[in-house]
């Protein structure tokens, strides 16, 4: 089934070329041309991806991406004709997965499209195949460590342990990956989302946390262990 691709921009002649372009490319298309006809028509037909203008009449690019966030993981591909730092910045904290400069090729456009796409086909895939895997083993064990997915209840030695939300979200993902070499990069976007302002620093930080809590020595991990040069491995 074909992938559907909302256009909001209010200038015709380029709106008409992005609607014809991505149907030659086997997607289906709505066009709308201002920020409120852009909420109405995003809730209504769910699109898998949004192309989204900055200077809309109604209401602008940022609004109705901060808004849209709130109510869906759709991405969103932001246009503007404006190549501001604080514009990329402003998009991008609002919500917005990628950042397009007016005048910009066709193939550019596409190959963006295509990478948010496929970026969001892998995440739904990946959230599927978690979701089945907690259907199936409701707790994860290593040792005297026990990971009750259920409950979103970690304990230490039968007694519980108390992580921040980030930190749990962390612990699990390393769970669901023991023995592999994750980097850090792999890592913020898996358990910070596509959309995170932030470096791999965030990742060092609550690492440095999660170990204080699970570790018998935490200046000597054995179950989170770093890998030089690469990133972290769950050990369990």
């Amino acid at each position: 089934m074909p992938e559907t691709i909302l256009v909001v921009e209010d200038e015709l002649a380029l709106r008409d070329t992005l609607a014809y372009n991505l149907k030659k490319d086997g997607f289906t298309v709505e066009v709308v041309g201002d920020g409120r006809s852009a909420l109405e028509s995003a809730r209504k037909i769910k699109p898998d991806l949004i192309l989204l203008d900055i200077m809309l009449p109604e209401l602008d690019g940022f609004e109705v991406a901060r808004i849209l966030r709130k109510e869906m993981s759709t991405p969103i591909l932001m246009l503007t004709a404006r190549d501001d730092e604080i514009d990329r910045v402003v998009g991008l904290e609002v919500g917005a997965d990628d950042y397009l400069t007016k005048p910009f090729s066709m193939r550019e456009l596409m190959a963006r499209v295509k990478a948010q796409l496929r970026r969001s086909r892998l995440l739904r895939e990946e959230l599927s195949q978690l979701g089945a895997a907690q259907k199936q083993q409701e707790k994860l064990k290593f040792g005297n460590l026990v990971v009750n997915l259920t409950r979103r209840e970690v304990t230490l030695n039968g007694e519980p342990i108390q992580l921040k939300p980030q930190e749990y979200e962390l612990l699990v993902f390393f769970a669901e990956h023991k023995g592999q070499m994750l980097s850090r990069e792999f890592i913020l976007e898996r358990v910070w989302g596509w959309d995170f302002i932030g470096d791999s620093r965030t990742v060092d930080v609550h690492v440095r946390w999660l170990r204080q809590k699970i570790e018998d020595e935490s200046s000597s991990p054995t179950r989170i262990v770093t890998v030089r040069g690469g990133g972290y491995r769950f050990e369990g």
